[in-house]
């Protein structure tokens, strides 16, 4: 796939922190690649800043977050060339005719980045359309959380939708750029082997994992508003479950893939009344030691109310009604100042019926396929080997499925590299995978909107998790606490011990 027409990438919040961390050192890794044809960045802010300044600030964020492997004057003198900078205050109409001057009238492949708060995005998307500067050809990228809520996201949905078609907007989840989200893909549907043991018959539960070893840092502001469940289970979870869960699509294109997942989502079995309180566990950390050093309580962080009830942790029990997962629980958990940061899909297979062999554990080991998804990629698959020496004792071993494993990891430090890695080993560009922004961005200037949701996957997500953010709202409980740098609370370990399931945590990794 390539951009086949010169492009404009107009980037709101461009000096924000989600551009200066992801969106330009993905850009760099584009242009590093070649695979950006002609075309113009520009990056809107709210302040009045010299272009010498913008360029600095931008080469300095892009280099700090780039391996030193993949820095290249001559790549960023290429992509500076391309960069211009426009103050713009998102709520004024006439700051818009800045960046009508700038742009040009016949763009065939004009990108509006919106990297601002989502009730920014029905005010721009209007200042846009009285600038006359939305053709046919426009695209716009909402980025998340959109809404607070099924009411609030159909408001927004509607306002973006007046001055934009719906093969136009592109709502982004970074989760589904990564490369091993769709590695499972292809693992699934390429693969006979794994496609008919993809089912209630074979598979014991699934275990969905997003942890972060930080607080809230300086996003207290924005998180004492929405929360863990509104920031992770209401999109990443529920799109990786998704793509987990679904049925093969009739073909690998944008809408038959989409189709697929909004059955999925369709399908969740309400969790409601007394139901929320079984199958739904909400904590908040308190004071510990995470990463060797003395943190705070979630309530004496800078920002935050000191009677906070705002959740910093979310598990779940989770169930599909339909053929394929009828009677499998899908287990969900996300929160902050956990014991380590990481992303991971553990699909765990059913226990042999009978063992015939002497294992090192009294049970016989089931087998597990683990999906990494950060911090760094890959997949694992979990068997049973002969332990060496005399007789026929069994022991667990661990099948790397990653391509060229071995040999990426003498050269890259690691299974996988995207160039985003903060270490100095030597690397080649050939063997670099692309990071999750990077793919996003390229897609999206490319038309390619098959990783991205569409408008009937989102409300369909909000009015699932509407009821638990109903009756949390009604509800006296607070957040069960739990000690920062600890895997949260101990309703969340008692969510799956009552099942007679353990969450699979660093030892198993």
């Amino acid at each position: 796939m390539e951009i086949k027409q010169p492009f404009e990438l107009i980037l709101f919040g461009g000096l924000g922190d989600l551009a200066l961390r992801k969106l330009f050192p993905s850009l760099y890794l584009l242009e590093l690649d070649e695979r950006l044809p002609e075309g113009r960045i520009v990056a809107i802010g709210r302040s009045e800043i010299e272009h010498k300044q913008v360029v600095k600030r931008i080469k300095k964020a892009v280099f700090s977050q780039i391996n030193p492997a993949f820095q290249c004057d001559k790549t960023w003198q290429r992509l500076a060339q391309r960069l211009h900078y426009v103050a713009v205050d998102a709520q004024r109409s006439k700051d818009y005719q800045k960046l009508a001057m700038l742009l040009q009238n016949d763009c065939p492949n004009r990108l509006f980045y919106l990297a601002t708060a989502s009730f920014l995005y029905a005010d721009i998307a209007q200042n846009l359309s009285k600038s006359k500067l939305i053709n046919s050809n426009s695209k716009v990228v909402l980025e998340k959380p959109i809404g607070h809520d099924l009411a609030s996201a159909k408001a927004i949905n509607s306002a973006v939708a007046e001055y934009f078609k719906e093969p136009q907007i592109y709502r982004i989840d970074h989760y589904l750029g990564k490369e091993t989200v769709q590695n499972l893909m292809v693992l699934r549907f390429a693969n006979s082997i794994f496609e008919s043991q993809w089912n209630q018959q074979y598979i014991d539960h699934i275990q969905i994992t997003i942890s972060e070893s930080l607080g809230v840092e300086q996003r207290a502001g924005f998180y004492e508003q929405v929360g863990a469940f509104r920031d992770m289970v209401q999109n990443h979870l529920l799109q990786l479950l998704c793509i987990v869960a679904m049925e093969p699509p009739a073909k690998m294109e944008s809408d038959a893939v989409r189709d697929e997942k909004v059955k999925v989502i369709k399908a969740l079995k309400p969790i409601a009344g007394s139901d929320i309180h079984d199958n739904v566990i909400r904590g908040q950390y308190s004071e510990g030691v995470s990463q060797g050093a003395l943190v705070p309580s979630y309530r004496n962080e800078t920002g935050v109310d000191d009677q906070s009830d705002t959740e910093t942790f979310v598990a779940m029990k989770v169930e599909i009604e339909n053929w394929r997962w009828a009677g499998v629980p899908f287990y969900l958990r996300t929160g902050k100042r956990l014991t380590e940061r990481a992303c991971e899909i553990v699909v765990q297979f059913k226990k042999i019926p009978h063992s015939i062999f002497s294992m090192q554990h009294k049970e016989p080991m089931a087998n597990k396929l683990i999906f990494r998804l950060q911090p760094d990629e890959g997949i694992r698959l979990q068997l049973c080997e002969k332990k060496v020496g005399s007789g026929m004792q069994v022991r667990p071993m661990t099948l790397s499925l990653n391509p060229d494993c071995a040999e990426q990891k003498k050269a890259t430090g690691s299974a996988f590299d995207n160039g985003q890695a903060k270490h100095s080993a030597e690397a080649n560009t050939e063997e670099r995978v692309p990071e999750a922004y990077e793919r996003l961005l390229f897609d999206a200037l490319a038309s390619n909107p098959t990783l991205f949701l569409r408008d009937d996957e989102l409300m369909h997500a909000w009015d699932w998790v509407d009821a638990i953010l109903a009756e949390w709202k009604e509800s006296d409980d607070s957040p069960e606490p739990y000690t920062a740098g600890s895997w949260g609370p101990a309703a969340a370990t008692l969510l799956m011990a009552k099942d007679g399931r353990l969450w699979n945590e660093n030892n198993e990794r």
